[in-house]
């Protein structure tokens, strides 16, 4: 199905409508050494949301806090048009404990920081970046719900957590009446499908729309690398683009094996490895819009033409057997001719809902 910018799409349970692709500003500010400066960042702003882009991803810390920082001088005249989705974890001041993680005063003051460097009174979507492992959910939904009826924060959302976690907070919020989650962000590509055993089903059942950060796998499904790039460079976030893909598991063997079937499909569709690798990520119904993070404008301007992607049924076949992961348990287990025939008799039953 041929998409564009401005093909809305609600956000998870809530009406919010966001763009099919939203826009990683992780690339916003050259702080780490490989994103693009002021000038080039606002060009990415401005052709994104000339094409109708309203989806803005960002979080407190992205490029030291330059990533916001650009966001809230480029949007000053089109604020209200965008939705702004930021986090919060991130330790802000190194060696004082409480300016990072999940707990209430971490997140209040991480809230304050953001609406500053984005000079807005509120923030459209609020995410949780990374469980901490250390802070209860009821704290974290009281504090997510207490900014929510301040008028601070619209929607709240969460990212990196395990999926009995979110589902757990999912429960308490409507039991107590709190503000639900609309959003999940995750990493999700060609090279990374094990959220699809119980992340995105948990997702699709809960109400949350599914927002794929790395969906190019570190641009490893970009075709820009080869065996050549294993092993030579320190896995990092900051200096190259190569250190933050082998840090992030993705600049592997298996990974570039991957990459080669994508170039191989691309190649049949005429069309570029990165606009297929993202347009395999927009199949998944429970796909709301994967984060593209590019860093110059040409690069903004191929992802883009992911939205125009169509496969047949032999190309997905290839891609998704050539990526494919083990259910684990209980999934293989339940998908057993066995299981299937002591459970229902082999007797044919749809679920009808």
């Amino acid at each position: 199905m041929t998409l564009t910018l401005d093909t809305y799409r609600t956000l998870g349970r809530s009406g919010l409508r966001v763009s099919p692709l939203a826009l990683g500003t992780m690339t916003f500010g050259s702080d780490w050494g490989w994103g693009a400066e002021a000038s080039e960042a606002r060009k990415l702003l401005d052709i994104y949301t000339e094409r109708g882009g309203n989806f803005i991803d960002t979080a407190s810390m992205y490029t030291g806090g330059s990533s916001e920082r650009l966001l809230g001088e480029f949007t000053r005249d089109n604020r209200e048009s965008l939705v702004l989705a930021t986090k919060y974890t991130m330790l802000r001041r190194p060696g004082d404990p409480n300016s990072g993680g999940n707990h209430r005063k971490s997140m209040f003051a991480s809230v304050e920081a953001s609406l500053r460097n984005l000079r807005t009174d509120y923030l459209d979507l609020l995410y949780l970046h990374a469980w901490d492992f250390l802070t209860p959910v009821e704290e974290i939904l009281r504090g997510m719900d207490d900014l929510v009826r301040h008028g601070k924060v619209l929607y709240v959302a969460i990212s990196d957590a395990p999926a009995w976690q979110v589902a757990r907070m999912q429960a308490i919020a409507d039991l107590r009446g709190w503000s639900p989650l609309v959003a999940l962000q995750i990493e999700y590509s060609l090279i990374e499908r094990t959220v699809e055993r119980e992340l995105i089903p948990m997702a699709r059942e809960l109400g949350l729309g599914v927002i794929p950060w790395s969906p190019l796998g570190s641009g490893v499904l970009s075709g820009k690398y080869s065996r050549a790039d294993l092993g030579d460079s320190v896995a990092s976030p900051e200096g190259t683009r190569k250190n933050l893909a082998i840090a992030s598991g993705a600049l592997t063997e298996r990974g570039l094996a991957i990459a080669e079937v994508v170039k191989e499909v691309a190649a049949q569709l005429d069309r570029t490895p990165a606009q297929v690798a993202l347009a395999w990520t927009l199949r998944n119904p429970a796909v709301t819009a994967p984060i593209i993070g590019a860093r110059t404008p040409d690069q903004l301007e191929d992802n883009l033409g992911a939205l125009t992607v169509e496969f047949d049924a032999e190309q997905v076949t290839r891609l998704e057997a050539a990526s494919a992961v083990d259910p684990g348990f209980p999934h293989e287990f339940l998908e057993r001719e066995m299981t299937r025939t002591v459970t229902t008799g082999g007797l044919t039953i749809e679920a009808r809902r």
